[in-house]
C-alpha cells in the first residue's frame, strides 16, 4: 500500500501543538515544587530575588548558596492580592524584588482554550489530508483496472495506410472490405449483410500483422486502439476482466473503430489445459473477452482485430463464427514482396548505383519484413562506421551475411589443429554441397567463427521454394552430415563440430518418417504429437495414440535412412578427395572463399592468381 503523505505545512503545525502543550512542563524541568509557608517564610527573609504570578502558580527565583535557585507553588487567584500586599509589596516598592504578573482571563484563554481550539483545526487539517490521500489511491485503484490500450492518432504524419504496406497484396484485398464497411456501412446493412465482428491475423513472427492492422485504420480514418494480451493480465484476479470491459466500453463510445489485440494467445488459451481448474485469472479475462464480443450489435462499427503466430492454441470458443469470424494468414513475402520492401526501407538512405535491390530480394528467400528491415539497417550502419557516403553493394552482402549468421569473431583465437578441422569440416559442406543435384548454390565458404558456429557454408536457392520434395530433403541430410564424414576421413576422428548438423539432420528425418508418410516401412501415416503437450496439464491427461512397436519402426527407420545418407557423403568426399584436399588448404590460408572461387577449385581449373584480390561474389 502506497504511504501517505503529509505536506511541510502539516509538520509545522504538529511540531506547534507539542511546544504549546508540553511548554509548561519546562517551568517543571528548571524548578522545584514548594508550599506556601516555605514561600511566605522566604519573603519574610528577604531572600526573594523575583516573583512571577503565572495563572494559579508563583514563581520565585531566591538566593541559595553561592548561586539562585527557582521555586515554584500554587497560590489561588483570589489570594494573590492579599500574598502580594502582605509578602511582596514592601520588597518591590524598595526594588529588592523583581515582580510581573499576567492577568488571570488572559491567562485562562491561552493555556486552556487556544490549545483546544489549535488541536480541533489541526485534526481536521490531517484528517482532510487523509482523506485526500486515500481518495487519490482510490482513483488510482480504479485507474489500474482500466485498460491500458493505445490509441493511435490517424490523422497525424504518423498515419499508416495501405501504400505503406509492401509484399502483402493478396492480404489487403482480404482486408479492404473492413476498411469499405468503416467508411460505408449502410452499403452493407442494405444489403442484410453482416461485416465480420473479428478478424485474425496469423502468422510468423516479423511479417507486418501489427503493421498492416494500423495500415486498416489509417485507411478508414478511424480510431485504432491496440493492446498486448498480456497487459489484461495481473496478480489480482479480475483486473483483467474490468480491463476487457473497459476496452470495449470505450470501443463503444468511440465507434466506428478498430481494437487490436496483439498477441492474443497470451489470453485466449485453450481453457481446462492447466491442473488449476477455472478460477485463474486468465480464464475470467478469456470469459470475459468472449461474453463482450458477443454483446455489440453485428454492424454497430466495431471492428476486432488480433494477432498471434500460435493459432493452435487458442481457444475454440474464441474462433467460431461471431468472434473471429475471419481468419488471414500473413506468410513471408515472396521475391516481389522482398523487393518492394526494400524499397520502402532504403526510400530515405543514400544508395549507391551498383545496389540491386531485386538481386538483394532474389538471395534473401525465407526473410520476414522485419528481416528485411534489419538488412537495410544493418547496411547503413556498416556503412556509417566505414565512413562511406553510400550504402554499396558490397556492405549490403556483408549486413546480410551479419544477419543470418552473426558477426565474425576475428578475434577468436584457434590453434592450427582446430583450424584444420574447421576446414575439412566447411569443404566437405561444400563439395557434397556442390556435387548433388537440386540443392541450392554455394555462394561463400569461412572458417572464421560465427554466431555459435566455428565456420558457415553459406547457400542461396535461386528460387523461393514453397514445397519439399523427398530427394530434396535427403540431399539436404546429406549435405549435413558431410562435415562429419569428412573428419573422418581426412583427420581419423570427430568432433562436437556437427552437433549442430546432426541436431538439424535427425528433425528432417523424423519429419520424413512420422509426419510425411515419405517411408514404405511406416507409411502415408502421421504419427507425430497432435499440437504438442503445451500445458501440464496436458502432458498429464495425454494419452498415447502410438504403440510401442510403431515407434520402435519409427526408429529404425530413421536410422536407416541417416545410414544411407551418411555413406552416400562418404562416397562422394571419397571420390572427391583431391578438391577436398584443395580446397581445405585453401580455406587455411586464406580463412574465406567465395563462389567464383569456389567452383573453380571444384572444376579443377584453379589458378591462385585469379583470386589474389577478396572480392565478394554473392549478389
Amino acid at each position: 500500500m502506497r504511504k501517505v503523505r503529509f505536506s511541510p505545512l502539516s509538520y509545522f503545525l504538529v511540531v506547534a501543538l507539542i511546544l504549546m502543550i508540553f511548554w509548561p512542563m519546562v517551568d517543571n524541568l528548571i524548578s522545584d515544587n514548594i508550599d506556601i509557608s516555605k514561600a511566605i517564610g522566604m519573603a519574610r527573609n528577604g531572600d526573594i530575588k523575583s516573583a512571577r504570578f503565572d495563572g494559579d502558580r508563583l514563581l520565585i527565583e531566591a538566593e541559595e548558596g553561592n548561586g539562585t535557585k527557582v521555586y515554584r507553588t500554587v497560590i489561588p487567584p483570589e489570594l494573590q492580592n492579599s500574598f502580594y500586599d502582605n509578602y511582596l509589596k514592601d520588597g518591590v516598592e524598595q526594588g529588592k524584588i523583581e515582580f510581573t504578573a499576567r492577568s488571570i482571563s488572559k491567562d485562562g484563554f491561552f493555556k486552556e482554550v487556544l490549545p483546544y481550539i489549535f488541536m480541533t483545526l489541526l485534526f481536521i487539517f490531517m484528517m482532510n489530508s487523509l482523506f485526500r490521500q486515500t481518495n487519490s489511491q482510490s482513483k488510482e485503484a480504479s485507474d489500474f483496472a482500466k485498460s491500458k490500450a493505445k490509441l493511435f492518432n490517424q490523422n497525424s504524419n504518423s498515419k499508416i495506410t495501405f501504400k505503406d504496406v509492401a509484399g502483402l497484396e493478396e492480404e489487403k484485398v482480404e482486408l479492404y472490405e473492413i476498411v469499405d464497411f468503416l467508411k460505408n456501412p449502410s452499403k452493407y446493412a442494405k444489403m442484410g449483410a453482416r461485416i465480420p465482428k473479428g478478424v485474425l491475423l496469423v502468422g510468423p513472427p516479423g511479417t507486418g500483422k501489427t503493421y498492416i492492422s494500423r495500415a486498416v485504420a489509417g485507411e478508414a480514418g478511424v480510431p485504432f486502439y491496440s493492446m498486448s494480451g498480456s497487459e489484461f493480465l495481473e496478480m489480482f484476479v479480475g483486473v483483467g476482466a474490468s480491463r476487457v470491459r473497459d476496452l470495449f466500453a470505450v470501443a463503444k463510445k468511440n465507434s466506428p473503430c478498430i481494437v487490436f489485440i496483439d498477441e492474443i494467445d497470451a489470453v485466449g488459451r485453450k481453457r481446462g489445459s492447466g491442473l488449476g481448474g477455472g478460477h485463474d485469472e486468465r480464464e475470467q479475462t478469456l470469459n470475459q473477452l468472449l461474453v463482450e464480443m458477443d454483446g455489440f450489435d453485428k454492424n454497430q462499427g466495431i471492428i476486432i482485430m488480433a494477432a498471434t503466430n500460435r493459432p493452435d492454441i487458442l481457444d475454440d470458443a474464441l474462433l467460431r463464427p461471431g468472434r473471429f469470424d475471419r481468419t488471414v494468414t500473413i506468410g513471408l513475402p515472396d521475391i516481389r514482396g522482398r523487393e518492394e520492401i526494400l524499397e520502402i526501407h532504403t526510400n530515405n538512405k543514400p544508395i549507391a548505383k551498383d545496389v540491386n535491390l531485386k538481386n538483394i530480394a532474389r538471395r534473401t528467400p525465407g526473410f520476414s519484413p522485419a528481416d528485411l528491415e534489419n538488412l537495410v539497417n544493418e547496411a547503413a550502419i556498416l556503412s556509417a562506421r566505414k565512413g562511406d557516403i553510400e550504402i554499396k553493394n558490397k556492405t549490403f552482402e556483408e549486413a546480410s551475411i551479419k544477419v543470418l549468421a552473426g558477426p565474425e569473431k576475428k578475434s577468436t583465437v584457434i590453434t592450427e589443429d582446430e583450424k584444420k578441422l574447421v576446414s575439412y569440416h566447411e569443404a566437405g559442406h561444400a563439395i557434397v554441397t556442390k556435387s548433388l543435384e537440386g540443392t541450392d548454390p554455394v555462394q561463400m565458404v569461412t572458417i572464421v567463427p560465427r554466431g555459435s558456429a566455428g565456420g558457415f557454408t553459406y547457400t542461396v536457392p535461386e528460387n523461393d521454394i514453397y514445397y519439399h520434395t523427398k530427394t530434396k530433403m535427403l540431399n539436404e541430410v546429406v549435405v549435413l552430415l558431410a562435415g562429419r564424414v569428412a573428419e573422418e576421413l581426412k583427420l581419423n576422428d570427430i568432433s562436437t563440430g556437427a552437433s549442430n548438423d546432426i541436431e538439424r539432420a535427425t528433425k528432417i528425418v523424423r519429419l520424413m518418417v512420422s509426419k510425411y508418410g515419405m517411408t514404405s516401412e511406416i507409411g502415408t501415416l502421421d504419427f507425430t504429437e497432435e499440437g504438442g503437450n503445451l500445458f501440464i496439464g496436458n502432458a498429464i491427461t495425454h494419452s498415447k495414440n502410438i504403440s510401442e512397436n510403431t515407434l520402435n519402426s519409427i526408429d529404425k527407420e530413421m536410422k536407416k535412412i541417416v545410414d544411407e545418407c551418411y555413406q552416400k557423403a562418404k562416397e562422394i568426399l571419397t571420390e572427391k578427395d583431391e578438391t577436398l584436399e584443395k580446397m581445405a588448404e585453401r580455406l587455411m590460408e586464406k580463412e574465406t572463399i567465395y563462389k567464383k572461387e569456389f567452383e573453380a577449385i571444384y572444376n579443377g581449373n584453379y589458378n591462385p592468381e585469379d583470386f589474389a584480390e577478396d572480392k565478394l561474389n554473392i549478389f
